[in-house]
């Protein structure tokens, strides 16, 4: 039994970067309801394609709009979408909901 400890270990070690890697590329949640996003900053990591996931809790549709990352996607009512987008370089990417302006905003940040 003894022997297999070690290429059981070997195996463990190999591996788990592996994991670490494959929860860091996981969908970032974002969450409309009563016509707000929430969380309204989202850091991301700069230089890295990135997904959020877009759920939609209100019974009427938004719309996930951003010039700066070049997305314009409806979410209808109680619907979850995935938006993709990057490498961003650091900074800010406002983003918006053109369904309800006045309350639907955030911004991306990229560090």
């Amino acid at each position: 039994m003894r022997p297999l400890i070690a290429p059981l270990a070997l195996c463990a070690a190999l591996l788990a970067p592996m994991t670490s890697a494959l929860a860091d590329d996981a969908p970032i949640t974002i969450v409309i309801k009563d016509h707000m996003f929430t969380p309204a900053e989202v850091k991301v990591p700069a230089n890295k394609r990135v997904t959020l996931l877009v759920d939609n809790q209100d019974a009427t549709s938004e719309e996930f709009e951003s010039a700066e990352l070049k997305v314009e996607k409806i979410v209808g009512g109680r619907k979850q979408i995935k938006v993709s987008f990057g490498p961003l370089k650091p900074g800010k990417y406002p983003f918006f909901g053109e369904f309800h302006e006045a309350t639907a905003k955030g911004v991306v940040i990229a560090e």
